[in-house]
């Protein structure tokens, strides 16, 4: 946990976590083009309240806009589930969690493995622009564009490890991964919890509704950010998600303590009458 004003550079955190909460694992996954930067304050919250909790940094990110195109999404989904595996390994309940992408990510995992429950903050499942469906095409006549940006940002600019381009041939992966997350929705049995921006410009509302209507979930909360842009997790929101998350992560924690209610017996019959 940091308390220095020096900028911080882009790296994987990992908490063992303490107390009565050590045994609760939580993955964390940051978002495209960005860094565990994005979430790390959510980080630190979780690990303050003793939680383990692992974020990954993502392969091709965290160093220069270049290496983005250096790999594909398997290997982004990979990066994120074999910390969830080693962080599960060694709780006694393990959830996922994630901004942005790494929501799509934390989602794909809930539906590959056996997660106590999954949060994620602006999934994304689908884009604002309808050029995407081209994007195979269009990778080979530009080779960069400029990230999305929030019409009226509602949080103070932070160096959060973001790139000033992406290029197209990541953009082309990043469809993939939604597609093929959007095919595994209805694996995921895990609760989920979503937290969606009301003035996010980056991922657009028919994610939350691709959600709603594929997940396999039936336990599914969706919870509104009514002053925060889509980098919620350093937004004026962000006190919510935290708090919300981590009484998401410890009730469904003690749930999974209950001991089993035994079957009620069945009540005598009375005896039959001669």
């Amino acid at each position: 946990m940091t308390g220095s004003s020096t900028p911080l550079a882009p790296a994987a955190f990992n908490y063992p976590g303490h107390g009565g909460n050590a045994g609760i694992g939580v993955a964390l996954c940051h978002g495209f083009t960005g860094s565990p930067l994005s979430v790390l304050p959510w980080a630190e919250h979780l690990a303050r309240q003793g939680f383990a909790v692992s974020v990954p940094l993502l392969p091709g990110h965290g160093t220069d806009w270049r290496d983005l195109s250096r790999y594909g999404w398997q290997d982004w989904y990979r990066a994120f589930e074999a910390s969830y595996l080693e962080l599960a390994a060694g709780t006694r309940e393990c959830y996922v969690a994630g901004l942005s992408m790494g929501g799509t990510i934390a989602l794909r995992t809930a539906a590959r493995h056996d997660v106590a429950g999954v949060v994620v903050v602006n999934p994304g499942l689908s884009f604002y622009d309808r050029r995407v469906r081209y994007i195979g095409l269009l990778k080979h006549l530009q080779r960069t564009t400029v990230p999305a940006q929030e019409a009226n940002p509602t949080a103070s600019a932070t160096e959060d490890g973001d790139y000033s381009l992406t290029p197209l041939e990541a953009v082309h992966q990043l469809s993939r991964l939604f597609r093929a997350a959007l095919r595994e929705l209805p694996a995921v049995a895990a609760p989920a919890l979503v937290f969606k921006s009301a003035t996010d410009s980056v991922v657009p509302p028919s994610s939350v509704e691709l959600l709603r209507n594929r997940l396999g979930s039936r336990e599914l909360e969706v919870v509104s950010l009514p002053d925060s842009g889509h980098v919620a997790t350093l937004d004026v929101d962000a006190p919510l998600i935290f708090e919300q998350s981590a009484r998401f992560f410890l009730h469904h924690a003690a749930a999974a303590r209950q001991p089993a209610s035994p079957p009620e017996k069945p009540a005598p019959s009375a005896p039959e009458t001669p």
